[in-house]
């Protein structure tokens, strides 16, 4: 049956059985009371039934009691007394005695653990014999309760565990996290002790390797001498040397002892190797620097003219004594596929002007810290990319190429593109203050070239200091001559061959070109030319042929394997509703082919699928054609009855890739004109530009890209926008001799280019 004995809550304290403890309250006249832990007004669910012992008076006549913790007891209901006492329900829970393997295992671990505490706090053995005293598994347990690491919280776990076992589990638990915090202040303290010895035996050496320094006249004052020099020699412009003179000063007050002197002569040395004084001589002949240009690349005649110009226009400043304005530098920026030289015509650069060449790729650069610099204050702090340029250039005028420009990237590090903009500001790049120098550096004779693939992802600030020059590849007569004057000598000597020992034609470099790669530049048809040459490499190598060997279609056949590329478009366009467009993607031009159909049944989307992994603007641009269409259904000779019940699906192929942009609105106008009237699209017609509702060809970009994958697809007609006139000059004169242009205002004026005439009116 339960008892009922008076509670005494023991605010933030927890008492255990086998505990003793005086406590100030007046217990009246009882035997046994019930003591349990409280904090903020919650009680603990199990309390420790305690013997009074005796009763005490307190000075000034208080009463108190002497308790002794006997065993647990859970708390049931309470009772409050006339006169204010709780009284509660209690179930007494004595310790049973467990026998089984379990328990006594944990008794050993604990024992053993407590044991390990104790040697590491430096017991005196009292703690011990008390442990050893015990003999009970719960009162073992119950010891873990007189840890003063012990929270609140712990102890009033403990005291609920009314399982022996699972008491003593718990126990050896809180045991071990005391012992492992233990050990690892043990450890921190033990390794503080061996380095202040370490320290102290430092300091000993140093000064003694100080004295024997001195003994042979090789003391600090020597090293401070050699920096003085330096100084002198590297002829700093005033600001810079008061710097490096301060800096100096400071490390000479120190010492070598200093833990500091090693980070002022790391910061000497770096002001020291920046070539302050250093510069190339210049080699101002606009002839010969269109000699070396035109002996490394072949074409990009835009590139080659503004490079002229600009070493025309300093030689004409120099020759009239017109002094230098810092601000009239330019920044120029080669936008491009890849593949079409914009990284070796920087060498090119270098080469004609007589300047040293220095290459930063910035692709996936995300820490501002790789262009500014670290402040001196971080821990292996470094100059930026630019200082570490300067130094590597030894002169302040070398050719910095900033190779993929368009790729970098910013995350909490600070965004690149941003310390970018002063760098590549002629109005601001003669003041540069890089982070770690601390001091205005000069880059204003620095002749910057960045390279991007596409401008979409320059950020807008950093796109306006820079003077775009663009790279809309080349022609498959311009691929050949450099593959023949450039690649073919170039593979030839990287796998060994000889130039008499393989032959090639004009023709065969031509069916290279054309039916082993797509793309703008050539580096793909190195790429081919390298794996024909190393299998005639390795026939001639093992004897199966003897040079000269003359390299035919077979030998194509042989060493690439199939055909890859294939002109398709008379194919693709044979059944109505299938038109080709032409688009610009990050590797050049290119053809896209828009194919549509229509199905009987209720329009589940608005009457139009569309799939191919299109862009919000591209879906846009297939509604407008869908509705253009639909709205002039009788000027297209398109029954509108055809709409009722129908529903369209408009799929661009090459569905893994990603498309978007509005020059697609014609080549889908036409497909789905085509599709409506049965006529088909004539296969040698390739088209673009963004369509309005009216019907109205808006002007597109990237004319020269497409007119050159049109040419290279075998398209011999092409339709433009009207307001992209103009942009054909930009088309090499054998491509537009090798073409027919068409200009459209109007849908009509397309549709009259692109659709074949009707003999017969087909259903849709």
């Amino acid at each position: 049956m339960p008892s009922r004995l008076l509670l005494i809550p023991l605010d933030d304290v927890v008492a255990f059985p086998g505990m003793s403890l005086t406590l100030a309250v007046d217990a009246g006249e009882e035997e046994r009371v019930l003591l349990v832990p409280r904090h903020e007004n919650e009680f603990a669910s199990v309390g420790t039934v305690a013997q009074v012992n005796d009763l005490v008076r307190l000075p000034g006549g208080a009463r108190a009691v002497a308790l002794q913790g006997l065993h647990r007891g859970v708390a049931g209901a309470a009772h409050t007394m006339p006169d204010g006492r709780l009284y509660v329900e209690v179930d007494e829970r004595p310790d049973s005695l467990p026998v089984d393997g379990r328990t006594r295992d944990l008794e050993r671990e604990y024992r053993a653990v407590v044991e390990e505490i104790l040697a590491l706090r430096g017991d005196d053995g009292r703690i011990s014999a008390f442990l050893r005293s015990i003999t009970e598994a719960g009162a073992l347990a119950d010891t873990a309760g007189y840890s003063p690491d012990l929270g609140y919280a712990d102890k009033v776990s403990l005291l609920q565990t009314v399982d022996v076992t699972e008491r003593l589990e718990l126990a050896l638990k809180f045991q071990r996290e005391r012992l492992a915090e233990l050990q690892v202040r043990k450890r921190i303290r033990d390794d503080v002790e061996s380095g202040a010895e370490k320290q102290q035996r430092e300091y000993f050496l140093r000064k003694q390797m100080e004295s024997i320094r001195k003994e042979l006249g090789e003391d600090d004052a020597s090293v401070v001498e050699e920096y003085r020099t330096k100084i002198e020699e590297a002829a700093m412009p005033e600001a810079v040397r008061e710097q490096a003179e301060k800096e100096l000063g400071r490390l000479e007050r120190m010492g070598e002892q200093s833990a500091e002197s090693t980070v002022i002569r790391t910061y000497l040395d770096w002001l020291i190797s920046v070539p302050w004084s250093k510069r190339s001589e210049e080699r101002l002949d606009p002839q010969h620097a269109r000699e070396v240009l035109d002996a490394d690349h072949a074409g990009l005649e835009d590139v080659k003219a503004r490079i002229v110009e600009y070493i025309a226009v300093k030689k004409l400043r120099q020759d009239r004594g017109i002094v230098e304005d810092k601000r009239s530098g330019a920044i120029l920026t080669l936008i491009g596929p890849p593949g079409t030289g914009k990284t070796s015509i920087g060498e090119s650069i270098a080469r004609a002007t007589g300047r040293k060449f220095v290459r930063m790729s910035l692709g996936g650069v995300r820490d501002e810290a790789e262009i500014r610099g670290h402040r001196r204050t971080y821990i292996g702090a470094l100059p930026g990319r630019l200082v570490r340029a300067l130094r590597d250039a030894e002169t302040m005028n070398p050719v910095i190429m900033l190779d993929e420009v368009d790729k970098v990237g910013a995350d909490w590090r600070g965004d690149p593109s941003s310390a970018l903009l002063e760098v590549l500001d002629p109005a601001q790049n003669h003041s540069f203050r890089d982070h770690y120098l601390d001091v205005e550096l000069d880059l204003s004779n620095v002749m910057f070239i960045a390279t991007a693939n596409v401008a979409d992802t320059i950020p807008g600030p950093l796109l306006d200091r820079m003077e775009v020059i663009r790279f809309d590849g080349y022609t498959t007569s311009e691929k050949v001559a450099i593959a023949r004057g450039y690649l073919w000598p170039r593979q030839l000597e990287r796998n060994g061959l000889r130039p008499e020992e393989v032959e090639v034609s004009d023709e065969l470099l031509e069916t290279v070109a054309i039916e082993y790669t797509r793309e703008a530049g050539v580096r793909q048809l190195e790429r081919e030319l390298g794996t024909l040459l190393r299998k005639t490499a390795t026939k001639i190598a093992s004897g199966e042929v003897e040079a000269p060997v003359v390299i035919d279609l077979d030998a194509v056949r042989d060493a690439l394997g199939r055909q890859r590329h294939f002109q398709e478009s008379a194919i693709r366009t044979a059944v109505p509703g299938v038109a080709t467009g032409l688009a610009v993607t990050g590797t050049g031009g290119d053809v896209l082919f828009v194919e549509a159909t229509a199905m009987a049944g209720h329009p589940p989307n608005s009457g139009l699928t569309l799939t191919g992994q299109l862009g919000d603007v591209m879906k846009e641009s297939a509604q407008i054609a869908l509705s253009y269409v639909r709205g002039h259904a009788a000027e297209l000779d398109v029954d509108p009855a055809v709409f009722e019940d129908r529903s369209f699906h408009v799929h661009v192929p090459a569905g893994a890739i990603p498309k978007d942009g509005p020059s697609a609105g014609v080549t889908m106008v036409t497909a789905l004109s085509s599709l409506l009237s049965g006529r088909p699209v004539r296969h040698t017609v390739g088209m673009t530009g963004e369509v309005t509702l009216q019907g109205r060809v808006l002007p597109i970009g990237g004319v020269k890209q497409k007119v050159l994958a049109a040419h290279a697809a075998g398209l011999t007609d092409v339709v433009l926008p009207e307001r992209n006139r103009g942009d054909l000059d930009d088309v090499p004169q054998e491509v537009r001799d090798a073409m027919t242009f068409h200009f459209a205002m109007t849908v009509d004026e397309v549709l009259a280019v692109a659709l074949e005439p009707a003999p017969l009116r087909q259903a849709a």
